[in-house]
């Protein structure tokens, strides 16, 4: 079982930027945790951060019949961009969309989510758990 790990614009800031909201966990942290719950979970994982939205919309193209699902933290992304709305809809690919931060608790622009709609849930809030809990969530929803 494949799946695809998107994360967003400033995520390679992680563990620099803003520790009080985004916690002390870099990026590489981040994704060795996936690795090792993944393998738990009898799932492979490809990882792609970037801080340009058409590089995370050619990831989830690529995706296509290649990846059984994507964990994905947009960033600010979530707030703006209809593509990667759109690039998730087109694939098919049943998607989960993690935040580090309850962004239900910060600004107003930060509560309307794009990628919701086209997501098969959203959990935000548990910093790092939260990554955790969407590989779960997924893997439990691949798996059925």
């Amino acid at each position: 079982m494949k799946i695809l790990v998107l994360h967003g614009p400033n995520l390679n800031m992680l563990g620099l930027r803003e520790p009080e909201i985004y916690g002390s966990f870099s990026l590489a942290d981040i994704n060795q945790i996936l690795i090792a719950d993944a393998e738990k979970l009898g799932a492979s994982l490809e990882f792609l951060q970037s801080n340009h939205e058409g590089a995370l919309v050619d990831a989830i193209h690529a995706a296509f019949n290649q990846k059984a699902g994507i964990l994905i933290n947009p960033g600010a992304y979530t707030h703006t961009s209809v593509a990667i709305r759109d690039a998730i809809a087109a694939v098919h690919l049943p998607t989960v969309e993690v935040h580090l931060s309850n962004v239900y608790k910060r600004e107003e622009f930060r509560h309307h989510s794009y990628i919701a709609p086209v997501a098969v849930g959203q959990i935000s809030g548990f910093g790092v758990n939260s990554y955790r809990l969407g590989l779960q969530a997924l893997v439990q929803h691949l798996t059925g």
